[in-house]
């Protein structure tokens, strides 16, 4: 009798405690992503880069943040372009130059984690990189070179010749003797990482092994019914930045300089295998694309009827923009439905990262990095998922697996 009634009242708590769990995960937005061994860098300005012209908008010398390489990772590199938008107003440029992605008079340290954390079991692949996260201070997406500086304003326009400026002080810093290289990019850096891919790989003539990484850069030229702000957006960002003579001359030559910005239109000119990461559902994307606040309804999961028909209209034009499956050794996919922006950094973790048919990018892109498998992989759900709803659901899961484990057995 007194073991039953020891039971029942283990049962109940038991029970209690799943109902504190429930109520915690159902607020499902108000997760964080699990930051693994998350840890500050200091900035390094980049030397010589004034007298290349090569400067924010504010004319301050570009900056970058990097971490030696160690053991058997000390000749692999990992660079990556950082994100944050553009800026296609000289009003609007005005302002991100009094802000660190316009002036690095302004930035401090930078958290690495992720793909860059230097912890083992989460990031075994690249824990013991060379790792570089360059700034992004000119607001074109390293694509401007105007010579000409409005004295009103003092704005520079050189994003080109900045990438152009940290690939010469990396070199010397060691790169050019890498056995393995990446240049990656997230969000506005996710472009930039494939429109100079082919040169990044030039400047590494010995390196056996070099590829590059969009990630959560691959903005679709979306058309009606969908809203036109990404073709607008970069029109005006081609005129300011004099972006066009940093374009491929196959593309512009068959269309105006603003469509190249689209990788869908730009992919076919890159010969240098690419890695293209991203959701189909990509929360900066469908803002944009669709209407401005259409995450709200996916992560309170109370989306209509028509407004998930738009979702699946909006699905299969982002899949047919995308590089066919013909060679996935060239053109590695890996596209979820998880409504997130940028996965190299937050979501990297195993903790936080998302999955297709329980496999991971993280695993999916070293496969594919390391010649071990040619990842094209396309998530089947078609509508899309609160990534932080599923985090709240593997949290949940967690605690209540921990609390079975702490449950007295009765034989």
């Amino acid at each position: 009798m007194m073991m039953a009634n020891t039971y029942l009242q283990v049962l109940c708590l038991f029970i209690c405690s799943l109902a504190i769990i429930n109520t915690v995960s159902s607020t499902k937005e108000n997760v964080t992503p699990y930051l693994d061994e998350a840890y500050h860098v200091s900035k390094t300005i980049v030397k010589n880069a004034v007298s290349k012209g090569a400067v924010c908008l504010d004319g301050s010398p570009p900056a970058y943040h990097f971490e030696p390489g160690f053991g058997d990772g000390a000749q692999t590199w990992l660079v990556q372009l950082s994100g944050g938008e553009w800026c296609r107003t000289v009003e609007a440029c005005l302002e991100r130059s009094k802000s660190e992605f316009g002036s690095s008079n302004l930035m401090n340290s930078w958290w690495f984690t992720g793909m860059f954390s230097k912890n083992q079991s989460g990031n075994p692949e690249f824990y013991n990189w060379n790792k570089v996260f360059i700034r992004y201070c000119d607001g074109g997406g390293f694509t401007g070179d105007v010579e000409y500086v409005d004295p009103a304003t003092k704005l520079h326009f050189r994003g080109a010749r900045i990438f152009k400026a940290v690939m010469d002080e990396l070199l010397e810093k060691g790169l050019k003797t890498a056995k393995s290289a990446l240049l990656s990019g997230s969000s506005a850096g996710g472009f930039p990482a494939m429109l100079y891919c082919d040169y990044f790989r030039t400047l590494l003539p010995n390196t056996p092994r070099v590829k590059c990484m969009n990630d959560a850069g691959y903005f679709i030229n979306a058309k009606e019914p969908f809203r036109a702000n990404f073709t607008e957006l970069y029109t005006a960002l081609v005129t300011l930045h004099g972006s066009a003579k940093a374009l491929p001359k196959e593309c512009t030559s068959k269309m105006s300089p603003e469509l190249c910005f689209f990788p869908e239109n730009m992919q076919q000119y890159v010969k240098t295998p690419l890695f293209i990461a991203s959701s189909a559902y990509d929360k900066y994307q469908i803002n944009n694309s669709i209407a401005v606040g259409i995450n709200t309804c996916i992560g309170s999961s109370n989306c209509t009827a028509t407004t998930n028909q738009t979702f699946l209209e909006f699905r299969s034009r982002f899949l047919n923009a995308l590089p066919k499956p013909t060679n996935p050794k060239l053109k590695g996919v890996f596209i979820d439905s998880f409504n997130h922006h940028s996965q190299v950094q937050f979501w990297w973790s195993p903790f936080n990262i998302t999955t297709i048919n329980n496999l991971t990018l993280s695993k999916a892109f070293a496969d594919w990095f390391y010649d071990r498998n040619y990842t094209y992989v396309i998530h089947e759900h078609e509508l899309p998922i609160s990534a932080l709803g599923a985090l709240a659901e593997k949290e949940r899961k967690a605690k209540l697996k921990k609390n079975m484990r702490h449950l007295p057995k009765f034989h």
